[in-house]
């Protein structure tokens, strides 16, 4: 499936992760963040970081997007904005760029600080699926 940029509404989806991001659990690194992905049914889901005192068990803000996708119903992504507590664009890590592919595919948009990009441009020659089935 192709999405084309003009079918998606990407200031409500900056608007769903700058309010979701008011909810992250950040006490750490006092660095919240939210993501907010547009569905192919056209829902929108959202997730924020949630930290832990035992640092590497904390949550990205794209992990509990994706869970929210799943307990949702499923579906797939078909365009992702991330931001940090002041609004601004983020470009995922690299665990949740793999996440983004997985759930979303090479076809998913992504806003990021250098524009709108494919994934396919934001993690290319990705490791997926059609790898485990050779």
């Amino acid at each position: 499936m192709s999405t084309s940029l003009a079918s998606v509404d990407w200031e409500a989806l900056r608007a769903a992760a700058r309010e979701v991001s008011a909810r992250a659990y950040a006490p750490y690194s006092n660095y919240p963040v939210g993501v907010a992905g547009l569905v192919d049914d056209g829902r929108i889901v959202v997730g924020c970081n949630v930290e832990n005192a035992a640092y590497g068990v904390g949550l990205c803000a794209e992990c509990g997007m994706v869970s929210s996708l799943h307990a949702g119903g499923g579906g797939r992504l078909i365009a992702v904005a991330c931001v940090d507590g002041d609004g601004e664009t983020l470009m995922p890590c690299g665990r949740c760029r793999q996440l983004l592919w997985e759930n979303g595919g090479p076809d998913c948009l992504l806003d990021t600080p250098a524009g709108i990009q494919p994934m396919t441009a934001v993690l290319p020659q990705a490791f997926g699926v059609e790898n485990l089935l050779r």
